[in-house]
């Protein structure tokens, strides 16, 4: 495997849950897979004051749990020699100092400042590895999500992050287009001539896009009590995955090309506002319920949210994209957290024929697409087909991918992938400056609406599958979610 170039990567927040889960653990797969080069370096920064030998105790602990059986001994070994530790308050001149002196000498090297921290920490480290003279031509800044909590904060991020970096230099990531089925949708869509002619109005019925957690909000009460899942899932993974389904096929593989045709889907978006988002979005919350046959406290339970809260965890809507080619198809989008089951999928359903000339009851066996992104990944056709047997009785079934099944080597996870990209200065499947301010000016007004008409959330119970207006909402088109089928 060709190694990526030698470079210098530091992880902000490097003790935190987002490091330890992904990142340390992809960087670890990327190491013994031999993309790393021996003279790479990882070096996490953290407020917290621990020892070397401490904090790859926990990095230790965490890579075991989370590679899991590939975890390896001899391979931990090579990787714990690329990690060190640095104490670095993001408002302390003394401890950028400090990191000025552990970076000297290899401005040659690419650098990487990743930010695994809230996105108020942006602009000060930005502007403080600036004043310290540590951004190099070969520097790159990676902003994780959630970039700002609306339109305003957001471009006063990307303006202070903006005089530091080019836009070249910033990569703002989400981590869903790194996964192997975002990347087999683009193959799908651009790389073959079959469903070309049948990607438009008049063969679409229409699409919907579904991300759930069985998860509640575990221990980041503060953050998603002041956030929601419209703003903390709908802006980025379900906006980007709607961007995937929807764009032009861009005339190039340049990472521009391809942005350019999501910020034009964004563009097309029908705004919604006032009183059509009453009608074309539900708002819920979780209450008590069972997860996985274990009974499980409701969000205003939930050690941490303020009792009163009108935080929604579950976020529906319909929208339309006012293009030539998608003029008319609704696009249902839906997540949220404590559903039925971990999943996210697009399901997109083609128009039924014409003329059948078989007996088909209630329509049943309509043509669908479904891409799978989790727990399992995977494309499946659904057609219909003879039944054996006498008589011409029609049974839906599917033409199936399943990755696992098809690539029997291990996949890169969408960390790894990513990871990779920053490094190889790869922009195409990182967020541009416009694209996330377009993403911005649609959500922004269907929460102002909520607040303005006092949209309260609808309860629901933890493990089901969301508020019963959320069924009313796809159901009075004629549709209805692909699990309640």
């Amino acid at each position: 495997m060709q190694s990526s170039p030698t470079f210098d990567l530091v992880l902000f927040g490097g003790s935190g849950d987002l490091a330890m889960r992904k990142l340390l653990p992809a960087l670890y797969r990327r190491t013994a897979a031999g993309a790393v080069t021996t003279d790479s370096r990882i070096i996490a920064a953290a407020r917290t004051q621990l020892s070397r030998e401490e904090y790859l105790a926990q990095v230790h602990e965490s890579c075991e749990k989370h590679v899991g059986e590939a975890f390896d001994a001899e391979r931990w070994a090579q990787f714990e020699q690329l990690v060190s530790y640095q104490k670095i308050d993001a408002h302390s001149d003394e401890d950028f100092a400090s990191l000025q002196r552990v970076l000297q000498g290899r401005e040659d090297k690419v650098r990487v400042f990743f930010m695994s921290t809230g996105p108020d920490l942006f602009a000060p480290v930005a502007e403080a590895v600036q004043r310290h003279n540590l951004v190099t031509p070969n520097s790159r800044i990676v902003l994780e999500k959630p970039l700002g909590h609306d339109r305003v904060s957001a471009a006063r991020i990307n303006e202070r992050v903006g005089a530091v970096f080019s836009e070249q230099q910033i990569f703002r990531i989400d981590h869903y287009l790194g996964k192997e089925t975002v990347q087999n949708l683009l193959v799908l869509r651009f790389g073959n001539t079959l469903f070309e002619p049948l990607w438009r109005r008049g063969r679409v019925q229409h699409v919907q896009i579904t991300v759930a957690e069985e998860v509640g909000i575990g221990r980041r009460a503060k953050f998603y009590d002041q956030t929601g899942a419209l703003r903390d899932i709908m802006q980025n993974h379900l906006l980007q995955l709607l961007c995937i389904i929807a764009m032009e096929p861009p005339a190039t593989r340049d990472p521009d090309a391809m942005r350019d045709e999501k910020v034009k889907v964004l563009r097309a978006l029908r705004p919604l506002s006032g009183h059509e988002v009453l009608q074309h979005t539900v708002r819920g919350q979780y209450k008590a319920g069972a997860v996985g046959g274990a009974p499980v406290v409701g969000y205003l339970d939930e050690p941490g949210v303020n009792p009163d809260s009108v935080t929604e965890t579950y976020v529906a809507l319909k929208a339309y994209i006012d293009s030539w080619r998608w003029a008319g198809v609704p696009f249902y989008l839906r997540t949220g957290k404590r559903l039925q089951e971990k999943q996210a999928e697009i399901v997109v359903t083609f128009e039924d024929v014409p003329h059948m000339i078989y007996e088909q009851p209630n329509h049943q066996g309509l043509n669908r697409l479904l891409i799978q992104l989790q727990p399992e990944e995977g494309i499946a056709l659904t057609v219909r087909a003879k039944k054996p047997g006498e008589g011409m009785v029609l049974k839906p079934v599917d033409l199936s991918l399943d990755f696992c099944e098809t690539f029997k080597g291990r996949r890169l996870d969408a960390y790894e992938r990513l990871l990779t990209d920053v490094i190889n200065g790869l922009l195409t499947l990182f967020l541009r400056r416009d694209e996330l301010d377009a993403a911005w000016a649609w959500i922004d007004p269907i929460h102002e609406a909520w607040r303005q008409f006092d949209e309260r959330p609808k309860a629901y119970t933890a493990g089901s599958w969301g508020p019963a207006a959320a069924s009313t909402l796809i159901g009075r088109d004629g549709f209805a979610w692909r699990n309640e089928l």
